[in-house]
């Protein structure tokens, strides 16, 4: 399959995008093609990437709102989430893909339950994932090994799919014992995984593990060896100096999830300038629906810059440009993705901005208007891994979806 994109705004030139296969082949000129995607009117930006998420919480938008993380989790969240099956995950899962999809999202880091629903789902919708189910083994023995088992086997049969990574989702050091963090560790390095984890998200977290170990949640992990460059950690708001210079030795991974962490209201803001000065790779994610209730990287973009300045009273801070780059070029580095840029040899993953829109006149600045004006509507057309699966705004079959995750979503809600 090639395809042709003529006429379109890229690094505010007007050029053609040449794709072969799944990568972009050329920028300027083209070979033959068997899709013509007409891109006046429109700019050419990288598919942004949602560096940690939940999909399938979409069941869940709306249900547990205005609580905070424990009363949310252990009163509402885990027990609706402990009547769900793979085809609830499944059409869950539909449904955060399109909205993804139709906001500009190309490719996904997720962890929950019931992998193989999300799997499908994602291979569907021809979107790209990073898939993790959740890993608590709620520091019983039995479980963790009943877990490991269950990680080992989705690797085997989930593993070889170009579109779709698995990877390892231990939940965080509150429900995971320490034997499986080092198995995790040990299995990740052997198989080349990544590793999906929240760290540091409250300061309820930190306190309970001065506690227990006599030291901060990433020292503690730095002692038992699960730091490691193949380590995404989430949230990450309340670290010391210290903790930071350890991820960055470590080249661990940080997804920053600011709407999340003001809507659940963590306590603090992550230091984004600390991080950046410690050399620490900072991403972008939405969290799951239940708690942003959104998955639109645009607003994500938004927040994280807004709240950054505003929590360090510095205007400078976090800067149209390094929102967006986190969203792209900084969440590929983070995911081990050949992608993130519009670059001759990258992934063909990319999207057409819709320049017509009222919020993006006039265009002194596109960059600044995509970080600080867009929303997810602003997207037209998206292409990922070399294929087009949004065009003119619309999804195939995405009535049907809508209207099933609905239905499932409501039954979840009343079922015993």
């Amino acid at each position: 399959m090639s395809i042709l994109i003529k006429h379109v705004l890229l690094d505010g030139k007007r050029t053609d995008i040449y794709v072969e296969g799944n990568e972009i082949e050329s920028i300027g000129n083209g070979g033959k093609k068997d899709v013509v995607v007409d891109g006046r009117g429109k700019a050419a930006v990288p598919g942004l990437i949602n560096a940690h998420t939940h999909a399938a919480m979409t069941l869940l938008r709306g249900l547990a709102d205005d609580m905070n993380l424990q009363e949310w989790l252990e009163k509402n969240i885990w027990p609706i989430e402990a009547k769900m099956t793979e085809d609830d995950v499944f059409w869950g899962s539909k449904l955060a893909c399109l909205e993804m999809i139709k906001s500009g999202t190309t490719c996904f880091n997720d962890m929950y339950w019931h992998l193989g629903g999300t799997y499908k789902a994602t291979h569907e919708m021809g979107i790209r994932g990073v898939l993790s189910s959740v890993l608590i083994d709620r520091f019983t023995p039995e479980k963790g090994n009943e877990l490991r088992r269950t990680v080992e086997r989705e690797v085997r049969e989930y593993g070889k799919s170009p579109l779709v990574r698995i990877s390892i989702g231990p939940h965080a050091i509150y429900t995971v014992t320490e034997e499986t963090l080092r198995w995790t560790k040990e299995f990740s390095d052997k198989n080349d995984l990544l590793v999906h984890f929240h760290l540091s998200e409250t300061k309820k977290e930190v306190d309970d593990c001065v506690k227990e170990h006599g030291k901060r949640p990433v020292e503690y992990l730095n002692d038992i060896g699960f730091l490691g460059e193949n380590l995404v950690c989430a949230h990450c708001v309340w670290l010391t100096q210290h903790e930071m210079q350890l991820l960055a030795e470590n080249r661990v991974k940080v997804a920053h999830c600011p709407t999340s962490n003001m809507k659940l209201s963590v306590g603090g803001a992550l230091d984004y300038r600390g991080l950046r000065n410690a050399g620490v790779t900072v991403s972008l994610g939405t969290d799951g629906c239940s708690s942003n209730n959104s998955l639109d990287m645009f607003e994500s973009m938004k927040f994280a810059a807004l709240l950054a300045k505003m929590s360090y009273n510095d205007p400078t801070l976090l800067s149209a440009p390094e929102a967006f780059r986190m969203a792209t070029q900084d969440a590929a580095w983070a995911m081990k993705l050949n992608a993130g840029e519009i670059r001759e040899g990258r992934l063909a993953d990319i999207v057409l901005i819709d320049l017509k829109k009222p919020g993006l006149t006039p265009m002194h600045n596109l960059t600044s208007n995509l970080v600080y004006s867009a929303h997810g509507d602003c997207v037209d057309t998206v292409i990922c891994d070399g294929k087009v699966i949004m065009e003119d705004g619309r999804v195939r079959g995405e009535e049907e979806i809508v209207e099933k995750a609905g239905m499932v979503a409501a039954d979840l809600k009343v079922r015993k």
